[in-house]
């Protein structure tokens, strides 16, 4: 402590070397919000909920189980446990498999107790072939407990392997159950809206990239802000988990009842989500041959500067239709298409001024078009004809005649 100074200084550390501690820290504070924001999420909470609910409601029951199957209720929450997904068909499904899986297991099990009987040798063995067996993927998530049944009932079982297999077996059989019909009961809620709102979010980043290179490119020539150049390599990262996504959103509605009130496919989602992987591919298009500029590598070709505005231009009028207003979207879209165009033209003049190439102008004009075209507004009566179409194909003309007579 220093009294002259009225200043605390920690021992060891300069107030400068504190200083940059505590924003390290509050920097992996910040950076930690999304993750801790995704754990307490409404659907969360609710599977946290059902989950605890499933394993409580298994451990009562299994211990009024029959015979020497209640001498092993530990195994009802465990099964309770494995049954729980976030979707009611992959509860089924990894359900059904684990017990398969554990089927297999105590069936290799009982072949070595039969003959050669539990040794370190035939334990070896036994585990050996089990990893084998898991890995024809005809078991699926149950696959891991083949190894693991097959050890518990040859280690664990002992002299009572019999009555251990029937226990363990039954008690996880029963959680199953009891993990099933609570998901069944208080089902899920369909993911379709979690995945429409982050192909919403993919949207506006993909508006947002477009805006921070025109903006670098109107600020200074060479660009000194790079930020968009670093984040063009997750865009291909991004659509990937959003297709994983969307297929989760699908598999939420298998078999939900909670779906069958809601909207009947995701198929506007899918035509949506396939239009923007386009978009984004033509914007890392962009980005990578302006990066090329920038840093003058050699296959790159220099940027005329006369044509850097209408550039920048041209990148902020298509993320306006992007990221913009979607009753201002004619509007904005023509504005976005005349602007493109001014770009076109200035690369073309530039090109007989110069009796040159223009490089990235010209190859940045033709990725921003093929947006704009990938954007174009649908109009309202095709919208309509579209729709009509759609409910003819799932409510056809037939049906309603064999409903009257």
């Amino acid at each position: 402590m220093s009294a002259d100074h009225g200043t605390v200084e920690v021992i060891g550390m300069r107030p400068q070397r504190l200083e940059g501690s505590v924003s390290r820290v509050r920097s992996s504070l910040s950076a930690l919000q999304p993750s801790v924001r995704g754990a307490v999420t409404r659907a969360r909470l609710l599977f946290a909920a059902k989950a605890a609910l499933a394993v409580g409601v298994a451990w009562l029951i299994a211990p009024h189980m029959p015979g020497v199957t209640n001498d092993y209720p530990y195994y009802a929450p465990f099964g309770a446990l494995i049954s729980m997904y976030p979707t009611l068909m992959t509860s089924v499904r990894s359900g059904l498999q684990t017990l398969l899986g554990l089927a297999v297991g105590v069936g290799l099990a009982a072949l070595v107790l039969l003959t050669v009987g539990p040794s370190l040798w035939s334990i070896i063995a036994v585990v050996g072939i089990g990893v084998l067996v898991s890995g024809t993927g005809w078991f699926g998530i149950g696959r891991e407990y083949i190894p693991m049944a097959a050890l518990f009932v040859l280690i664990i079982g002992g002299a009572d392997a019999e009555d251990y297999s029937l226990g363990y077996v039954t008690q996880t059989a029963v959680g199953v159950v009891v993990g099933l019909l609570v998901n069944l009961i208080i089902p899920p809620a369909p993911l379709v809206s979690d995945a429409a709102a982050r192909i919403d979010a993919f949207q506006q980043r993909l508006a947002a990239h477009l805006d921070d290179i025109a903006t670098a490119l109107s600020e200074k020539w060479p660009p000194e802000r790079d930020g968009w150049m670093q984040d063009a390599g997750a865009l291909a990262e991004t659509s990937r988990s959003l297709r994983d996504a969307l297929a989760e959103a699908d598999e939420s509605r298998r078999g939900n009842p909670r779906a069958w009130r809601g909207r009947a496919d995701t198929s506007a989602e899918h035509a949506r989500l396939e239009l923007l992987v386009e978009v984004a591919h033509q914007i890392r298009d962009i980005s990578g041959c302006l990066s090329d500029t920038i840093n003058e590598r050699p296959s790159a070709f220099p940027l005329d500067p006369e044509v850097v505005e209408p550039l920048s231009n041209a990148c902020r009028a298509v993320a306006d239709v992007l990221g913009g207003d979607p009753e201002e979207i004619d509007d904005l879209h023509a504005r976005a298409a005349e602007t493109v165009g001014q770009l076109y033209r200035a690369v073309h003049a530039r090109s007989i001024e110069t009796d040159a190439v223009a490089g990235p102008g010209v190859l940045s004009a033709m990725h921003l078009q093929r947006i704009v075209g990938l954007l174009e507004p649908v109009p309202a009566d095709e919208d309509a004809e579209a729709g009509e179409a759609d409910t003819q194909r799932s409510h056809p003309p037939e049906a309603d005649t064999q409903r009257s007579t």
